[in-house]
């Protein structure tokens, strides 16, 4: 039997999906609050908690896995400021809340913000 992989297509190829993962995950890195779609938000969100907590280690291998994912802007940010925010948080570094739709084509709108 089939199984389905895991994660959303977002009408986009395997490439083009994540750059643009990528970029929402900088931006909510950089920014701690991005705007977005529902769909998107529900992709990102894990993608950043991930980083969150590989930052949290503090370690030389952390450090390199994310340099391969993120601009050194961003990695200084989650090692220098995040990780230290979040080490004594078990998870749960980021929240969705609900907006209501876009008024250009209906899509359902989030704000995805990192806790404080």
């Amino acid at each position: 039997m089939n199984k389905l992989k895991k994660g959303r297509k977002l009408s986009r190829q395997r490439d083009q999906r994540r750059a643009l993962l990528k970029i929402l995950a900088t931006n909510l890195i950089l920014r701690e609050r991005i705007k977005t779609t529902r769909a998107r938000a529900k992709e990102t969100a894990p993608f950043v908690e991930k980083a969150i907590t590989l930052a949290k280690k503090q370690s030389l291998n952390s450090h390199r896995a994310l340099q391969r994912l993120f601009s050194e802007r961003v990695v200084t940010k989650l090692i220098k400021e995040l990780g230290p925010r979040y080490q004594q948080r078990q998870g749960g570094y980021s929240r969705i809340l609900k907006l209501g739709p876009r008024s250009s084509d209906a899509a359902a709108m989030t704000i995805v913000e990192l806790v404080k």
